[in-house]
């Protein structure tokens, strides 16, 4: 099977919050993480095509599309990517 993924992933346990067009920030679990996106646990469902705010711990919020979900848990892509120190400081937490 063909990977589509542009950067690698790697499996994380971070909470972080959600928000959605800049209003409520609810906590949630990221537990997969690439350079380019997430995929989120939340306590409410998300819509695929809606865009979030994801704040992950240390990094000011980003942007990202929701382009799988399913119940609570969905695919998030980072509208700008993170950098390369972001990442490894995400993975060393």
């Amino acid at each position: 099977m063909l990977d589509r993924r542009r950067s690698p992933r790697a499996p994380v346990s971070l909470d972080a919050r959600l928000g959605r067009g800049g209003l409520e920030r609810a906590l949630c679990k990221v537990v997969d993480l690439s350079m380019h996106g997430a995929r989120v646990q939340s306590y409410s469902g998300m819509k695929k095509g809606s865009t979030i705010w994801l704040t992950l711990p240390g990094i000011a919020p980003v942007a990202a599309d929701v382009m799988w979900a399913e119940d609570y848990v969905a695919g998030c892509q980072f509208r700008v990517p993170l950098t390369v120190e972001q990442f490894e400081g995400l993975l060393e937490r």
